[in-house]
Parts: structure tokens; C-alpha cells; sequence
């Protein structure tokens, strides 16, 4: 016999509280929801009394589930080893514990069975709402969810999924981010991103991009992205002529670490072969030869919003479905010092 199936058999029941201080069950119940006031002073005084001597913990979710409601809020991520999902994943639980809420995370790694094995588990759990910051490859099911509950969107849309939406104005940090290369002496630019595998915040900085270089005539441009055939690109980019100095600009935090590996590889001087910009803003950034320039992204915000709007829709708020993109902060470090031919 192990010590958990001891524990079990030996746990403190509501029952047990009402026996030691001598009251109903009813009035336990009565003293740990949320009718306390109905029980006089001095019963109430009692069941405590019992409580502290039994050492009784209440079963929340079988409360929440009599009375309809269990304070959980189901999140699903793409890739927990991602560190905007991390980051954004703190603001959501940091703005759940404060409104009393418990945070439940399930990862799909990009996997599409595993996301829809995911939503039928959070669906079993009676979460009250769901935050989804993953690629939404099951419309369907997200839809007969969003029947149930209020939905909110991190970072990437849904089709056909018409509900509230946090995350960065795309635009303007690739904007920002190029008139800071173009104010620096850059003229021949390479985007680097992930695979867009219908993420829509990856193509929307890949359309950003081309469409900040259709504009402005004096700069050449392409857009690559990451896997085996990046070191090729990159060296390709680097050996050939182009209209002036050259700069990389990373799509995001995975982008950045694997071009500065390939650059290292290549033997690169970081960073004066080449200038170097990222979208996001890692803590080892600033370690890198003279540190990268970055974009940093108001993870904490964004993942407290995403809270705050659904605890809006579950209060009763029926506003048309909303889109919250808030702007990048721009930290200027040494890959980006002033370009020389």
C-alpha cells in the first residue's frame, strides 16, 4: 500500500465537518460557497473550528461544476518551446490568478491531431473560455466551442472564426524596422521567417516587407525562410552585388537564432559584414558581439488584454468581435551601427 491510496481513503469529507461541529452538511456547503452570511456567528464559528482540526480541503471543481461554473480558462499553444508563447503564456496566467481564475495549457507542437485531441480535452474540462495562440486547422470544432464560450485569438487568425483578436500591429513593426535600417545606410535587405504554415502574423510581415521595399525604389529585397537550405540563402545573399550595405531582418526570436548560428558558421563578422534586426527581443540578444537591435513585442500586455477581453465576453459584453494590435518598441544595439559601403 502506497502513501497516495492512504491519503485517499483517509480524506477529509464534507461530511466529516459537519459530524465534528454539528451541523448539516448543508450548512458546510453553506460556509465554503458563497451563502456564508445565511449561517449565524456562532455556527459558522463552529464549522470553522472543524475545518482547521480536520484539516479539510473543499473540492473546488466539484463545486464549480454543481454550481456551473469552474473558474478554468483553457489555452492552446502552438509550441511551448517558443518564447513569445512563453512570455505572452505568463501575461494570460498572471491576469487569470489576479481575477481568480486557474490557467489550464495544452501544446498541440504544431501537430493537427493533437490539436484537435486537445480541444475535446479542455472541452471535458468545463473551461469557462479559451485562448488560442495556435494554427486553428479545425474550424469546425473551434466553432461549435465558440457556441459554448467566449474565444479569443493570440497573435495569428482563424477562418471563419469571427471573435476578439490581441496581438502586434505586423506592419508597423516591420515599418518600423526598416526605416530604421533605411536611416542606418542599409540598402540590400533580407527577411528571414519561419515557415508560414498559415500563420497569418508571418505573412503578414513577409507582405509588410515587400510591400515597404515596392515603395521605396533605392532598396533591394527578398524574403527566405528557416530549414536546411538557409545557410545557402544566406551565403548566396552575402556573396552577391547588391545596391549598398546588406542587413538581415528576423522575423522573430527563432528566426534571429538561426541566422546568427548560420552567420557564425559562415565565419561572418557580427556585425560588420552585415547588419542584423530582429522582431522580438530575447534575453541573449544583448550578448551577442555588440548585442541585436530588436523590436520587442509587449508580451505581457498582449497576454493580459487577451484575458481581459474574455473576461469581458463572460461578464456579457456582445460588442462586435474586436482586433487589439499594440506597436513594437524599437532597442537600437550594435548590429545595426551605421552602415559603410
Amino acid at each position: 500500500m502506497n502513501s497516495f491510496s492512504a491519503a485517499q481513503r483517509t480524506r477529509v469529507t464534507m461530511l466529516d465537518v459537519a459530524q465534528r461541529a454539528g451541523v448539516s452538511k448543508a450548512s458546510v456547503s453553506r460556509f465554503i460557497g458563497e451563502d456564508r452570511a445565511l449561517l449565524s456567528a456562532a455556527i459558522a464559528e463552529r464549522i470553522e473550528q472543524a475545518i482547521n482540526e480536520l484539516g479539510y480541503r473543499p473540492n473546488q471543481m466539484a463545486r464549480g461544476l454543481k454550481r456551473g461554473r469552474t473558474r478554468l480558462i483553457g489555452m492552446l499553444v502552438a509550441d511551448i518551446r517558443n518564447p513569445y508563447s512563453i512570455a505572452v503564456m505568463h501575461g494570460v496566467e498572471t491576469a487569470c490568478r489576479q481575477h481568480g481564475y486557474n490557467l489550464v495549457v495544452c501544446n498541440t507542437d504544431r501537430n493537427d491531431e493533437q490539436e484537435h485531441q486537445h480541444l475535446a480535452a479542455l472541452r471535458s474540462y468545463n473551461i469557462e473560455g479559451l485562448i488560442l495562440n495556435t494554427l486553428g486547422h479545425h474550424p469546425d470544432a473551434l466553432q461549435a466551442l465558440h457556441q459554448e464560450m467566449p474565444i479569443v485569438l493570440i497573435d495569428r487568425k482563424v477562418e471563419q472564426l469571427h471573435s476578439d483578436m490581441v496581438g502586434l500591429d505586423n506592419a508597423g513593426a516591420v515599418r518600423m524596422a526598416l526605416e530604421h535600417l533605411q536611416e542606418q545606410g542599409y540598402r540590400d535587405l533580407l527577411l528571414v521567417s519561419e515557415p508560414i504554415d498559415g500563420t497569418s502574423s508571418r505573412s503578414e510581415r513577409i507582405e509588410s516587407f515587400n510591400q515597404y521595399l515596392r515603395m521605396h525604389p533605392s532598396l533591394s529585397g527578398a524574403a527566405v525562410q528557416t530549414g536546411p537550405q538557409l545557410n545557402t540563402d544566406i551565403q548566396a545573399f552575402l556573396q552577391a552585388a547588391g545596391p549598398g550595405p546588406k542587413a538581415i531582418f528576423c522575423s522573430n526570436g527563432v528566426a534571429a537564432l538561426a541566422c546568427t548560428q548560420v552567420l557564425r558558421e559562415l565565419n561572418c563578422r557580427l556585425f560588420e559584414d552585415v547588419g542584423l534586426i530582429a522582431l522580438d527581443d530575447l534575453d541573449w540578444f544583448a550578448l551577442v558581439g555588440s548585442g541585436i537591435t530588436a523590436l520587442a513585442q509587449p508580451t505581457q500586455q498582449i497576454g493580459a488584454s487577451a484575458f481581459d477581453c474574455l473576461l469581458k465576453r463572460l461578464k456579457g459584453d456582445t460588442a462586435p468581435a474586436r482586433n487589439l494590435d499594440f506597436a513594437a518598441r524599437l532597442i537600437v544595439r550594435g548590429s545595426t551601427q551605421h552602415a559603410t559601403s
